[in-house]
């Protein structure tokens, strides 16, 4: 069986994280799958989706870790082909992926007990993000 659902989330224009693990449970509990998998995608090459500790030291550490990687304000060829400075949130979507599979076991996530699915809006303007979630597993 395969159940495909979405969601948005409204961005800034600043490196934005938003917490989408009850939103993507909920997605498996309504689709009645027990054991399986569950994907969870954005389209679009200037976010990205992972998982991590939803807490604000981590995500502080985390911002400050994609800026070294990828500084806003370094020189990138896509600024100049296209004017729209946002290069760098490319290149941090890029890094990080724009999707993330979690293991579904008895209907739940499974995810470590500080584990939690987060979508990263790296773009220059605000935005709104369309998140594909897909549960592909069991029926009842």
């Amino acid at each position: 069986m395969v159940r495909s659902f979405e969601l948005t989330k409204s961005g800034t224009s600043d490196t934005d994280i938003f917490d989408l693990t009850d939103d993507v449970q909920d997605f498996v509990t309504t689709s009645g799958v027990r054991d399986g998998i569950v994907t969870v995608f954005t389209p679009g090459s200037t976010a990205a989706v992972t998982t991590i500790e939803f807490e604000s030291g981590v995500l502080m550490d985390l911002k400050r870790a994609i800026e070294r990687l990828a500084p806003r304000d370094e020189r990138y060829a896509h600024d100049a082909a296209w004017g729209d400075g946002n290069g760098y949130a490319h290149v941090r979507s890029a890094l990080v992926g724009p999707s993330c599979t979690i293991p579904v076991s008895g209907g739940k996530l499974v995810l470590g007990t500080w584990q939690q699915v987060v979508l990263l809006d790296f773009d220059n303007r605000p935005r709104r993000r369309r998140v594909a979630v897909q549960v592909v597993g069991d029926g009842q």
